[in-house]
């Protein structure tokens, strides 16, 4: 009885943390991609019919070279001087999008057309078959037929519009994932978390989840900070599908994040990942004055004072996170946080990369 009262509360601890610890761990699917699963643009120049006078008009000369072109196909040959108004047709831009996991012939995708001449509005209108390929010059291969009535989401932009379930695939787009000559797959690292720790750490994951289909032998190695070469087992050469599935469920433990400081003026937004440090400095700006790990400065201007200065020392790295949470204390707007940012970034004391959007 006594064995067994000991015991129970042991178990409730190991249940109690082992939850915890496998939520630390990430997945390998939310960090990771496979090399070959890449989204296929697809575009096409296309005429839009039945506009209520808002095309592009008989003075554009490629439009009604278009009109006669389509009157020709359809066996109803026409002179320019037979084409006085070309108001109700528009030349458009068609462009729509295959998703990296790739369609087969006969699926609908929705796409999106955008006026390249002179129409003032495309509402209304209807978007006669038009082909549509890849950006490869090399294979002009038609991989979709769009057409349909057209629908324009924004009443600011009559120019642009969309046809939902528009496009008719007729050939099979598939993610050329693996490499049959060596059976190898790639991982590619997402760059928010790209870094050589994190590719190393990636690859060692992979190979101790593996270690008995591999007979011990190394099968992942990382090939640079953003992308791991996988040898994949003898027993899934035939299905290398459930591999990688395999592969992508294993999990990492919080993965390396890179420092980033990311500004918006426009919207005065601020985004600070990973641990982004700064080195002592002195900031004065404007009607405040702040102290970071500096030693103690003969401060003589006006205004409020701050200081942040750990107990490990004064002259060590500080967080910007603290910088930022004494600058909302003294109430400085969003746009002079941001230009204390940038004037830290200059000087070299923000240990982080910056992005400015």
């Amino acid at each position: 009885m006594s064995r067994l009262v000991l015991t129970l509360p042991l178990l409730l601890l190991t249940c109690a943390i082992w939850p915890s610890q496998a939520e630390a761990r990430v997945r390998l699917e939310y960090i990771c991609s496979v090399q070959g699963q890449q989204e296929v643009r697809l575009t096409g120049l296309g005429m839009i019919v039945g506009l209520p006078g808002t095309g592009d008009g008989a003075k554009n000369a490629p439009t009604v070279r278009a009109l006669r072109a389509a009157m020709a196909r359809l066996n109803q040959p026409v002179l320019d001087t037979e084409i006085r108004n070309a108001d109700n047709v528009a030349i458009v831009m068609v462009e729509a999008t295959i998703p990296r996991t790739g369609l087969k012939r006969g699926q609908k995708i929705d796409c999106f057309v955008n006026a390249v001449m002179g129409a003032k509005s495309l509402r209304g209108g209807r978007l006669l078959s038009t082909p549509l390929t890849t950006a490869d010059a090399r294979n002009q291969l038609v991989i979709g037929v769009a057409g349909g009535a057209i629908v324009v989401d924004d009443p600011a932009r009559p120019t642009s519009a969309r046809i939902t379930q528009g496009v008719d695939l007729v050939q099979d787009v598939t993610a050329l994932f693996l490499s049959k000559q060596q059976d190898l797959v790639t991982l590619l690292i997402d760059p928010a978390h790209a870094s050589f720790w994190t590719a190393s750490e990636v690859a060692r994951v992979i190979n101790s989840e593996f270690t008995f289909e591999s007979a011990a032998k190394t099968i992942a190695k990382p090939t640079g900070p953003g992308s791991v070469e996988i040898q994949i087992p003898q027993q899934y050469r035939q299905n290398p599908v459930e591999f990688i599935a395999q592969v992508l469920e294993s999990g990492i433990d919080t993965p390396n994040t890179q420092a980033r400081v990311i500004l918006n003026p426009r919207t005065g937004t601020v985004v600070v990942t990973g641990e982004v440090e700064i080195s002592p400095v002195i900031i004065s700006h404007k009607s405040f004055v702040v102290e970071i790990g500096a030693d103690d400065p003969l401060l003589t201007g006006p205004g409020p004072f701050i200081g942040l200065i750990e107990n490990s020392g004064r002259q060590s790295p500080q967080q910007l996170k603290d910088l930022v949470d004494a600058l909302n204390k003294l109430r400085v707007p969003t746009a002079d946080v941001i230009d204390i940012i940038r004037e830290l970034h200059a000087t070299g004391k923000l240990h982080a990369e910056l992005i400015e959007k």
